[in-house]
């Protein structure tokens, strides 16, 4: 049977985050991807305009009506909105058999501020967590989940520890907001194994949707049936060809380009 893989998350009209960039990476993976709904979205590469959640019973009818019908083997969230969104989503994953869950926290913008309010980071620590099998947080998400700061290697791995004590299996604190000029490092705590994910960092500003990808991409190799390992370390060639090979799209931070890994495996 083809792989199907669904992406709970936000709609971004600008096409390089969200439900577009998780479904683009799907179909780079020759993964069938679907989607619910969260959020519809206003936005560009310049940034968020205007939001509007969709509604409660919506968003169920359309978990509802992918369960009923298809053959999920991965699943992955993203933007959740607020407590009563995550709470509902957590309800039907409760429910349903829809292999590996892939939580991307999208609790921080670009700017720094909080996306979420504190109510719903509470829930997604408390029930959403114990429910994921890999969390892929950045650095800034890694310190409102393991409530502490992060400055050194020695941090990323107790905040970790920390968001893995919560439930989750596998985390993987992405290094983007690092201070590292020259890599772009992120550290994986798979169970009891730790490792590094390194790639030469890239001074550009075409990286809206990057966080987005690169849980997609993971999520993708797991309805194949991949290990988690070789999943995350594919999603991590996946964005770093993304990145380096820049569309140029947009007067702001442009999108990735999400059929780089593709052309380079061709060429």
């Amino acid at each position: 049977m083809f792989p199907q893989a669904v992406t709970i998350a936000g709609s971004d009209s600008g096409g390089g985050a969200g439900i577009q960039a998780d479904i683009k990476t799907f179909q780079e993976r020759r993964v069938f991807g679907m989607s619910a709904i969260t959020a519809i979205t206003a936005q560009n590469t310049k940034g968020l305009q205007a939001i509007h959640p969709v509604p409660i019973d919506i968003l169920e009818a359309q978990l509802d009506a992918l369960n009923d019908d298809f053959a999920i083997s991965a699943v992955k969230t993203g933007m959740l909105v607020d407590e009563a969104h995550i709470a509902s989503v957590i309800s039907r994953l409760q429910r349903f058999d829809w292999g590996p869950l892939i939580v991307d926290p999208v609790m921080i913008a670009k700017g720094g501020a909080r996306l979420v309010s504190n109510e719903a980071i509470a829930t997604i620590r408390e029930n959403l967590l114990p429910l994921a099998t890999i969390v892929t947080p950045n650095i800034p998400e890694a310190e409102v989940i393991a409530e502490m700061s992060i400055e050194s290697t020695a941090q990323i791995k107790k905040a970790a520890k920390r968001i893995q004590l919560l439930g989750v299996k596998t985390v993987i604190i992405k290094g983007g907001h690092s201070e590292d000029k020259a890599e772009s490092r992120d550290y994986v705590l798979d169970g009891e194994n730790e490792f590094w994910l390194e790639a030469k960092r890239v001074k550009t500003k075409q990286t809206h949707g990057t966080g987005c990808t690169f849980s997609a991409c993971i999520t993708a190799e797991l309805a194949k049936g991949a290990s988690t390992e070789y999943a995350i370390q594919t999603a991590k060639k996946f964005i770093t060809s993304a990145i380096s090979q820049p569309l140029n799209i947009g007067h702001g931070n442009g999108p990735t380009n999400h059929w780089a890994h593709r052309k380079e495996s061709q060429e």
